[in-house]
């Protein structure tokens, strides 16, 4: 199989109350317990940020405003030759609540929740250097993740 284009991804990192927003990574009837921050791919035509905001919104019922870039993660997967570039962003919430009644319309998020630093400790979660970035502040320069391999 050829290498196939990276895939560009956005996500957000929202802090509410001193903890982080998280939903699961895969669908969860496929059985994974990877968390992630929300977001996705991005559609063509909508600059970044919109981006962000469709994604909260679809994975979440929250809108959020969108602020600094603040992490760029790569991963990949060898075998099927995938790559994905994801920007984090730092958002604030501006309107709604989770909610567990809220159905992502892509049906991958079934799960959303907030961690505290110490809970975030014990989770697998994508990637390792998210909870250091996200409680940083919004001084931290913008970090990057080199390109690791893909993890279930």
């Amino acid at each position: 199989m050829s290498p196939r284009k990276p895939r560009l991804a956005v996500r957000a990192i929202i802090v509410h109350e001193q903890r982080l927003l998280l939903v699961n990574a895969y669908p969860v009837e496929k059985g994974s317990q990877l968390w992630c921050a929300p977001g996705g791919g991005v559609e063509t035509g909508l600059d970044l940020p919109g981006n962000v905001r469709r994604e909260v919104f679809e994975e979440t019922g929250l809108r959020v405003s969108v602020g600094d870039l603040a992490l760029v993660n790569e991963f990949h997967d060898p075998r099927t030759h995938f790559h994905q570039v994801e920007m984090f962003f730092r958002c604030q919430i501006v309107a709604g609540q989770i909610d567990d009644a809220w159905r992502d319309p892509e049906n991958v998020v079934g799960r959303r929740q907030y961690f505290s630093p110490s809970e975030l400790d014990k989770l697998h979660l994508r990637p390792k250097s998210l909870p250091r970035v996200a409680f940083a502040g919004p001084n931290l320069p913008v970090q990057y993740d080199p390109l690791e391999k893909i993890v279930f």
